[in-house]
Order: C-alpha cells, then structure tokens, then sequence
C-alpha cells in the first residue's frame, strides 16, 4: 500500500491530538499513552523514510 506524504501528516498530527488528550486524561505512562506514542512513533518513521527516499531521488 502506497501512503501519500498528506496522508501521513494527517496521521501524525491525529495521533498527536489524541496523544496529549489521553495524556491528560490517564497520565503519561498509561498502557494506552505508551501504545500511541509507539504508534506515533511508526508514523513518524515512515514520514522520516519517506523524505529520505525523496532526497535520495533527486
């Protein structure tokens, strides 16, 4: 599945909104928080290969 550089930033900046939300709500180190921060993580590591690729192309 090809994922578009928009449709990840879309992601990132969801995950992130749902991050601080649930941050606030169950605290940092919730099982839930741990999980979307690793899942943030992820996105960000596609994002980061993404531009990689990108620079290595030109």
């Amino acid at each position: 599945m090809c994922i578009t550089k928009d449709t990840l930033l879309h992601h990132i900046e969801r995950y992130r909104n749902d991050l601080i939300e649930i941050v606030q709500l169950k605290g940092m180190t919730s099982e839930e928080a741990i999980e979307k921060s690793q899942a943030l993580d992820h996105l960000l590591n596609q994002y980061n290969q993404y531009f990689n690729e990108e620079s290595q192309q030109r």
